[in-house]
């Protein structure tokens, strides 16, 4: 029975899978007829896809084609244009040249024409020289033969004749030329030269514009400069002069040009450093009271300048500018001294000449008053010294003695000229400007050295401490007009040849006497 059983159920079973195959089978039929519908759906969703695509492909290509064929046309119409122009350039260029070529045949043929005739003139002149020169030598030969002189000897002689006239005629022409020129020349030269030495107020610049100061250390020179450098600002602000701190041992420079200023300054650093107290406040009161000792130095000076002349009723501001002169130097000679010193020469020249002896000696004591002033006043001494009198009241006389002495104006009496020459006196003397005595010797020797290497020089002084020249020459050796360029000769090889302060003028004398005895 079990057997039957399960007999039974297996083929009950069978029946139930061979349903279930036939189901799955039929199902699998219908999916794929489902498929292949679908399959050609789209298949043919494809190729009207495809038709579409290749249709619009066909109709881009032929706008591409079409815009290419375009292009190309509106390019090759570019191209013919640009032939066609330069074809029009190669023929106006071609026209162009075949005239030029016309042009140039033309010339060339013009060239040779006148190369022909050029070549015959030159043949005919050849000739005529040829026939000149031999008129010439015939010509030559019968003056040489007339005048006794061969044709070197003719011509040497022109030469020397030709030569004599133009040194004559120079000489003539210079003379001319330099009397026109020298009043002009003579007084800007003057003008120019005095401002710019009395400027200086010292052959050595350096000597008459710094001070030097000894220190007991070198530790002094950081005392001196400060803090921050705040002592040596204080220093140079209340003084107006330059302080120079270098590597030189135990000393500092003062620098100005001004030698008031400058002597201030060394006197209120030597008694900051003696004191030893250096602040800004401490360096304002001892500068104040160096400026008081100065002051009074000032007046001191020119009250004993005054009192020493022997004149009165000098305004106080003029006493004072004439204490300044104390540390005024020109030439490194002291101004101050200098003036005193003119005017006993002036007083001395007034007296023999009858006139008066306390005004010749005022002017003169008064003439460089304008120095005290030239750092401060642009202008001539002269013409400042001259102002400042007359501000201060003194007389027309001295007024015009004083701007008169330097010729920069017109000298109105007798007083003017006395106080020009006193004060070239007083300057000019040997020592009176420093120079060793061996040098100033050396320099005349030389000055008379070199007039006398000239031809025709029979002697030679120099005068006026060596600025003045007096030659004397020979009356037969060197003429009047021969004078002229032997004085610009000396002189020119005095400025090659030697170095000297100012000017110097030559003066060449020639001088003819004849003498005879009365029996």
């Amino acid at each position: 029975m079990i057997w039957i059983y399960a007999i039974l159920g297996f083929v009950a079973g069978g029946a139930v899978f061979f349903v279930l195959g036939l189901l799955q089978r039929r199902k699998e039929a219908v999916n794929l007829e489902a498929a292949r519908a679908q399959a050609e759906e789209i298949n043919r969703e494809a190729r009207e896809k495809s038709q579409l695509t290749l249709k619009e492909a066909e109709v881009k290509a032929k706008d591409i084609v079409l815009g290419a064929r375009a292009e190309a046309e509106r390019e090759m119409r570019e191209r013919r244009r640009e032939l066609t122009q330069l074809e029009n350039k190669l023929e106006s260029r071609e026209d162009t040249l075949e005239k030029r070529i016309e042009a140039f045949e033309r010339r060339e043929a013009d060239l040779n024409r006148r190369d022909q005739s050029l070549r015959s003139r030159e043949k005919n002149l050849a000739e005529k020289e040829t026939q000149h020169q031999a008129l010439l030598d015939e010509a030559r030969a019968k003056l040489e033969q007339v005048a006794g002189l061969t044709r070197e000897e003719a011509k040497r002689s022109l030469i020397d004749e030709m030569v004599g006239q133009a040194r004559t005629e120079a000489a003539k022409h210079i003379r001319i030329v330099e009397e026109e020129a020298r009043e002009e020349a003579d007084r800007r030269a003057k003008r120019i030269i005095s401002i710019a030495i009395e400027r200086l107020a010292g052959e050595f610049v350096t000597e008459r514009t710094v001070s030097v100061i000894p220190l007991p250390n070198d530790e002094m020179k950081g005392r001196i400069i400060g803090r921050e450098g705040r002592n040596i600002r204080a220093i140079e602000a209340a003084t107006g002069v330059d302080i120079i701190i270098d590597d030189t041992p135990e000393s500092i420079v003062i620098s100005c040009h001004n030698p008031i200023r400058r002597e201030i300054a060394r006197i209120g650093l030597e008694r900051l450093i003696a004191d030893g107290r250096i602040h800004p406040g401490r360096i304002e009161e001892v500068i104040r009271k160096a400026e008081q000792e100065v002051e009074e130095s000032i007046r001191e000076a020119g009250q004993r300048s005054i009192i020493e002349v022997g004149v009165h009723g000098i305004h106080p501001e003029l006493v004072k500018l004439l204490g300044m002169l104390k540390y005024r130097y020109s030439y490194a000679q002291n101004v101050l001294m200098h003036s005193i010193e003119a005017a006993f020469i002036c007083g001395a020249m007034a007296a023999e000449l009858g006139l008066n002896e306390k005004q010749a000696r005022r002017a003169a004591l008064l003439h460089d008053i304008g120095k005290a002033l030239t750092h401060e006043v642009e202008g001539s001494h002269a013409l400042i010294g001259a102002e400042i009198a007359r501000k201060y009241g003194e007389s027309a006389k001295i007024v015009n003695a004083i701007a008169a002495h330097h010729e920069e104006v017109k000298a109105e009496t007798i007083l003017a000229p006395l106080v020009d020459a006193a004060d070239a006196l007083s300057g000019a003397r040997p020592g009176a400007r420093r120079e060793v005595l061996e040098s100033y010797v050396k320099r005349l020797e030389d000055l008379e050295a070199i007039a006398k290497s000239f031809k025709g020089v029979e002697k030679c002084f120099a005068v006026q401490a060596g600025r003045e020249m007096r030659v004397i020459v020979e009356p037969s050796q060197v003429s009047d007009e021969d004078s002229v360029l032997l004085a610009r000769d000396v002189a020119r090889k005095i400025e090659q040849d030697m170095t000297y302060p100012g000017q110097i003028r030559v003066t060449v004398i020639r001088e003819t006497r004849a003498t005879e005895l009365a029996k």
